[in-house]
């Protein structure tokens, strides 16, 4: 019978206390996120005095185990930072978003099209 391997990426399911850790390898990514959304995450992230990609990974990990990343009192802090920051963006919005180009590189586009 085969011997079966054991993953390094087995579920944790563990009640950490304040002084433990969980010892992970973070990757650096270039993710492009819309503007607005990245200054109130970056904002939430630093009045709670932690990284951006401490909160994301939070927010990620509650997601994919169905659970509201969110207590009441953050979300009328998160909805308070969107308003400062102008984010009139929610949940209908997503996967609609699309990138608009900017203006420089379009008339460079139509430019170059025009010369050929």
């Amino acid at each position: 019978m085969p011997q079966q391997r054991k993953s390094p990426h087995r579920p944790v399911n563990v009640s950490i206390a304040h002084d433990s850790r969980l010892f992970v390898e973070r990757v650096q990514t270039g993710v492009r996120i819309e503007k607005r959304l990245l200054k109130v995450l970056k904002a939430f992230a630093e009045f709670h005095d932690m990284t951006l990609g401490d909160l994301l990974e939070g927010i990620v990990l509650h997601a994919f185990d169905n659970k509201a990343p969110f207590s009441p009192e953050s979300l009328k802090r998160i909805a308070m930072l969107k308003e400062v920051y102008g984010l009139d963006l929610d949940a209908s919005a997503s996967h609609l978003l699309k990138e608009k180009r900017a203006a420089s590189s379009q008339k460079a586009a139509t430019q170059k099209g025009a010369s050929q």
